[in-house]
């Protein structure tokens, strides 16, 4: 459960429509809405978090996958919005979020 993970809100980050900041431990976590419709997507996506030093999740309801793993990414499937959670900042990463945002 999610909010298990979530023990504390961040609000001291500027406002951003579809992003949410929380603090896991010491590290500030983001989350962020995407929509993969196709596996050239998926594969351009799992590239850019796979160059990333800082874990990378992707959730879809209940289930929660390694955003590194092609197959993982894959085995939620397609043309669905996923919520991304990941710890740290990377600007290649950054572009590929804002490239398949979930409207």
């Amino acid at each position: 459960n999610n909010d298990e993970i979530k023990n504390e809100i961040v609000t001291n980050f500027p406002f951003c429509i579809g992003v949410t900041h929380y603090r896991k431990g010491e590290s500030i976590m983001t989350e962020k809405k995407i929509k993969l419709n196709a596996t050239n997507e998926v594969q351009e996506f799992v590239n850019a978090a796979s160059e990333c030093n800082f874990d990378i999740n992707l959730h879809y309801q209940r289930a929660i996958v390694d955003a590194k793993s092609f197959l993982g990414v894959l085995s939620l499937g397609l043309s669905k919005i996923f919520t991304v959670s990941y710890g740290g900042n990377d600007g290649n990463f950054e572009q590929i979020l804002s490239k398949y945002a979930a409207a």
